[in-house]
């Protein structure tokens, strides 16, 4: 099948997205699809450039910067980016290229544009993949109110919902917010879970043995630092066990309040935290290894259910998990279903200490858990079976 895959995030960037992306290209190419990666690129002095990674094609098209700006002008930029791509797609090799399937992540909302002339041109189907639905979560977690920016950012969703055949939502209960859409004729939303490739082996920069952590049981947390995960009490949980000299939390990653929590760790004195900024994805497996549990945040007032990519990192690594998320996320059911660590709906650090203590009152049951996570990782997060159930969903019914 001759694909198009349209996104925002890439390598070399190190975030979960450009990950996944990554690891679903590698994926599309191994079962013998030829696939071509678009992105939008303000770093270009001309319209187009092409690399191939991996057996990947990986077109760059030039378009306005969206990344570490303001969020005006970043809402600025992405209105203008798929106009912007769509037309130095045209001077590019790719012009009159025709495709078997158009496929799009979300975030970002504003690639409809260019989905819809893909189809158009080749009359494929199309299949937009939605890791968060935007901009409920930002009403939920009171970002936005309901007034005139909602209504647009929901218009431009919309739109793009309008231009797929197939939505493909993180857990189950996202399904509800498509019943709806998925009335219209050819139209379906199904459960595509997070997913990621087999793991490389490039041992890990970071040694635990050379930190202030040497010696302790380490609760990690790799991955965004931002207002959506509410990680405040995961800093709570650690000046709760600041008196033992056996357990420690490290803090991987970048984001909005990375900078913020780990002034307010050195505010409160925390000599078992450690934060580090991001290090190369092939290098997580080995900083895991050296680790006990992995942690999971998201701010209680999200009503929406979402899998964090970071939690299916940790099902990878064999890592117990220890969660506090907000009340009914499918991922909740998940977790105690499959035994695979400890999870809090209530967002009180009571009850988190109490289930830190569990896990590591559990610890001799490592092999078993290490098991149970990877096993449920096998089962539901391997990028092969992202890939079929998404050539499958293409090839199914007519063109869009």
């Amino acid at each position: 099948m001759r694909v198009a895959l349209i996104a925002d995030t890439f390598p070399p960037l190190r975030t979960s997205g450009a990950v996944q992306l990554r690891d679903l290209s590698r994926e599309f190419v191994r079962q013998g699809h030829r696939l071509t990666v678009m992105l939008p690129s303000s770093d270009l002095d001309r319209a187009w450039s092409l690399e191939e990674r991996d057996g990947v094609e990986v077109l760059r098209l030039r378009a306005p910067r969206i990344k570490d700006i303001d969020y005006l002008r970043r809402t600025l930029g992405e209105l203008v980016m798929p106009f912007s791509m769509l037309r130095n797609l045209q001077r590019s090799p790719f012009a009159t290229e025709r495709w078997d399937g158009v496929v799009w992540y979300a975030p970002s909302i504003f690639h409809g544009p260019l989905a819809s002339a893909l189809k158009a041109r080749s009359g494929c189907r199309g299949y937009l993949i939605i890791r968060d639905i935007f901009p409920e979560w930002a009403v939920d977690m009171r970002l936005m109110g309901r007034g005139l920016p909602y209504l647009f950012f929901r218009a431009i969703a919309r739109y793009q919902y309008a231009v797929a055949d197939i939505i493909g939502v993180q857990t189950a209960g996202n399904l509800k917010y498509f019943e709806g859409w998925s009335r219209g004729v050819g139209r379906k939303a199904e459960v595509l879970q997070n997913w990621l490739g087999p793991v490389g082996h490039l041992g890990c920069s970071l040694r635990m043995d050379a930190t202030p952590l040497a010696g302790r049981k380490v609760f990690v947390y790799a991955g965004n630092m931002g207002v959506a995960q509410g990680m405040d009490i995961l800093l709570d949980l650690a000046e709760r066990f600041r008196l033992r000299e056996d357990v420690g939390f490290l803090f991987v990653g970048r984001g909005s309040d990375a900078g913020r929590l780990a002034e307010e760790a050195k505010r409160r004195g925390l000599c078992n935290v450690l934060f580090l900024d991001e290090i190369d994805p092939d290098e997580i497996p080995g900083l895991y290894a050296q680790c006990h549990v992995g942690m999971v945040a998201l701010d209680p007032r999200h009503q929406s259910h979402n899998i964090p990519g970071k939690f299916v990192t940790y099902m990878q690594s064999g890592l117990p998990v220890l969660a506090n998320i907000n009340p009914g996320n499918d991922l909740v059911g998940m977790i105690r279903r499959e035994r695979v660590g400890r999870v809090s709906e209530d967002n009180a650090v009571d009850t988190l200490y109490r289930m830190a203590e569990e896990l590591l009152a559990e610890g001799e049951d490592g092999a078993d858990v290490s098991g149970r996570c990877r096993g449920l990782f096998e089962r539901l997060f391997s990028a092969e079976t992202a890939v079929r159930q998404i050539v499958s969903a293409l090839g199914d019914g007519a063109g869009g």
